[in-house]
């Protein structure tokens, strides 16, 4: 589905909404610290977080394609979302994403747990303190997508960062997800870029973002 096919249906359902829901979207397309593929993958994200897998996930799955996506990253940034947006609707999203016409999945290997280092790794350490058996879930969960091929560290990290700002779950997770996403070359515009973008998500949700992420800056950072 093109872009413009969605832009008609908005009018078709109310013009005026459909204004105001266009040019909200172009406040994330015109950032300049976000590649077009990562901006694609936020918007991908944002749909399994509300979850919207009907005309938001189609017109978004095509911006991806169109944005240098290949198929399978798509896939891969569902698979890797598995443990943070839950697995039941990624079980219903990759139903859309087959009902949309992607083509079948190449990678078909069986999934090798990697062991687990630096932020990552660390983060397990300290969630063993509030509960061994949670930490083990979690060891399990990270080693086996972190990775993976088809994302980089980077889009993986920003793709978790939006799920942190939609849930706010801007303490430990918020902070770990950032500190991957600067050890693969994001910066701190990155992250302006990133909460500037998921304004239009929630702009409540994207001040706390903003406050969380500033708190969290390395020293000397600016």
């Amino acid at each position: 589905m093109t872009q413009l096919a969605g832009v008609d249906a908005l009018t078709a359902l109310d013009p005026v909404f459909a204004q105001l829901a266009v040019g909200a979207g172009h406040n994330l397309w015109g950032l300049t610290h976000l590649t077009m593929r990562e901006k694609a993958f936020v918007c991908l994200t944002a749909d399994l977080c509300h979850p919207h897998l009907d005309l938001p996930l189609a017109m978004h799955v095509q911006m991806a394609l169109t944005n240098g996506a290949e198929p399978e990253a798509i896939r891969e940034l569902f698979r890797h979302l598995g443990p943070y947006v839950g697995y039941p609707i990624l079980v219903t999203a990759f139903q859309r994403l087959t009902e949309l016409g992607l083509p079948e999945a190449r990678d078909t290997d069986s999934v090798e747990p990697v062991p687990l280092t630096g932020p990552l790794a660390r983060a397990v350490h300290d969630l063993e303190e509030v509960d061994p058996g949670l930490a083990a879930f979690t060891e399990d969960q990270l080693a086996q997508r972190w990775a993976r091929p088809h994302l980089s560290v980077r889009e993986r990290a920003i793709a978790c960062l939006t799920v942190d700002v939609f849930y706010q779950t801007l303490g430990e997770s918020m902070r770990l997800h950032a500190a991957l996403a600067r050890a693969d070359g994001a910066t701190e515009e990155t992250f302006r870029d990133l909460i500037r973008g998921l304004a239009e998500f929630g702009l409540a949700r994207a001040w706390a973002a903003a406050e969380a992420l500033l708190s969290s800056r390395p020293p000397g950072v600016r």
